[in-house]
């Protein structure tokens, strides 16, 4: 084994300077210098991790209290000197000219949604449709909402003449006969000669029950729940435009009947949505938009007529305005205000202006030949088949049941004739070729047939209701929670639009023996 050069415990001699040179001696400085620095940053290094560690193991309220009592005596020793203000020179002089201060009327226009991305298809239902643009052409009218009077519910109802020169609001016995048959002798004596029974008031009676279980605190209604079977997407304007609609259509209002208190939080919350212009679906999924408001405006329409509150009026009013402005130059209504139109989206702002008009709202006339001009592109029009006669979802497309029954029902209140050509061959062509099947389930087809064909009486409607009032009330649940409901499973558009979308149209067709006077003078006003 090889010796060590030093041994342990023996020191080297110390070097002698002396017998250096100078070069020498400036190396060997230099080297020990090194040597120094070497030593100080391997125990700064030590220290460093030694403190690291400390840190990172120390309590989250020790560091917490260091930063900030280090952030205080930062601020303590930060002083800003005040600005020098020498002395302020104020100069006066009188104009030559006198101001000219007027008053501008302005207004916020709305943000553009953009360029839609979903493609359109043919439709035949109320809620899943293709998305649309909305509000980006339609003028803002100024109201003056009476809130006052609307948070009291024993406020008047007294009518003034509105400074735009509108109708008065209508008082008891003055309005329209299109809601006269909803309550009293006149309900009970429609019933029984329409052909409802004691059936469908029981199912009527049951559904109205379970959508004042499932209204929310704030007087909405949901599509998606607390129920099951919900909608695939949430829009609560439609869903409590829907459900005050089924309540009226059975004789309550927010001023009486059974379900007064279910209504007025209902109608406390539908006006709440509505903007400066009459719109109230700014929450609703683009492709679902027109349709809400459509159906909200049937519904303060429909309540407005049945009151005559002064305070409803000018949103009643107002959701007029907007579905006037928004009409397009094809004469119906579609996804964009003044852009587009469809026979769906139609159907529904022409009941919603024909009930304002009903109500003694100002709407103005002009706007109703152009959507008899529109159902006249999207018709067949001609001869005895069902294609021939029927009408279809847009122009250039193929009729389907849905969009036939609606188009008829809109020419029904465009004010055509009983024998008028397509009339009884297009809803024969229904009632022959798509009665009422349980196994096909389509509220919104059974819908607008239902209500076409009261209208025009008879021997086909005698035919079609012998289906309705016996097959419709047995579908109904009567178990469970979801008692009083009719499941959307089977219903074409069911999976979309849900359990409550399903259970408002089921009870449209059971309440249609009253729900509006029949148009045409048949055999059943001869009665009544």
């Amino acid at each position: 084994m090889q010796a060590s050069p030093h041994p342990a415990h023996v020191v080297p001699p110390p070097i002698d300077s002396t017998s250096l040179g100078n070069d020498q001696v400036r190396v060997s400085h230099f080297a020990e210098l090194m040597g120094l620095m070497r030593t100080l940053g391997s125990r700064l290094r030590v220290q460093i991790g030694r403190t690291k560690d400390r840190i990172l193991h120390s309590p989250s309220w020790l560091v917490s209290l260091v930063v900030h009592v280090a952030g205080l005596l930062i601020l303590a020793f930060i002083s800003i000197a005040p600005a020098q203000i020498s002395r302020i020179v104020l100069q006066m002089q009188l104009g030559q000219e006198v101001a000219n201060v007027e008053l501008v009327e302005f207004s916020i226009e709305p943000l553009d949604l953009g360029d839609l991305s979903q493609e359109d298809t043919a439709f035949d239902s109320a809620m899943d449709l293709p998305p649309a643009d909305l509000l980006a052409s339609v003028a803002p009218t100024s109201i003056t909402p009476l809130i006052e009077s609307f948070n009291d519910p024993s406020a008047t109802s007294s009518q003034d003449t509105a400074a735009d020169g509108s109708l008065p609001a209508p008082e008891s016995g003055q309005l329209e006969k299109m809601f006269a048959g909803r309550t009293g002798a006149m309900k009970e004596k429609l019933l029984k000669a329409a052909g409802g029974t004691k059936e469908t008031e029981a199912a009527v009676a049951l559904g109205l029950q379970w959508l004042q279980r499932n209204q929310q605190r704030d007087g909405s209604w949901s599509l998606r729940g607390p129920y099951q079977g919900g909608a695939r997407g949430e829009n609560q304007v439609s869903a409590t435009a829907m459900a005050m609609l089924a309540f009226m259509g059975a004789g309550s209002t927010h001023r009486g009947g059974q379900y007064q208190k279910t209504l007025w939080k209902a109608a406390r919350w539908l006006v709440k949505q509505q903007d400066r212009q009459g719109f109230m679906a700014q929450a609703a999924a683009n492709h679902e938009k027109m349709y809400s408001q459509a159906q909200a405006m049937i519904a303060l329409c429909e309540l407005y007529a049945m009151t005559g509150d002064s305070w409803i009026r000018p949103y009643a009013q107002l959701s007029c305005d907007f579905a006037c402005e928004a009409q397009s130059p094809e004469g119906g209504w579609r996804y964009q205000p003044r852009f587009d139109s469809d026979t769906s989206v139609t159907g529904w702002f022409l009941v919603g202006l024909k009930s304002g008009e009903a109500a003694g709202l100002k709407v103005d006339h002009y706007v109703f030949p152009p959507v008899d001009s529109y159902l006249d592109s999207v018709s067949s029009g001609g001869a005895d088949r069902y294609e021939a006669v029927g009408y279809a979802y847009k122009i250039g497309e193929r009729a389907s049941p849905s969009m036939t029954a609606e188009g008829l029902l809109c020419r029904q209140y465009l004010g055509h004739q009983r024998n008028m050509p397509g009339m009884g061959t297009g809803l024969t062509a229904l009632v022959q070729n798509h009665p009422l099947n349980m196994r096909q389930r389509n509220v919104y087809y059974w819908y607008y047939a239902t209500q076409a064909l009261h209208h025009y009486g008879g021997p086909l409607w005698t035919q079609w209701n012998d289906e309705l009032k016996v097959r419709l009330p047995a579908a109904q649940e009567t178990r469970g929670r979801e008692r009083g409901s009719w499941s959307p499973v089977g219903d074409q558009w069911g999976f979309h639009a849900g359990r409550l979308y399903t259970t408002c149209f089921s009870l449209y067709c059971l309440e249609v023996y009253y729900r509006h006077m029949p148009i045409y003078e048949h055999d059943l006003l001869d009665e009544t």
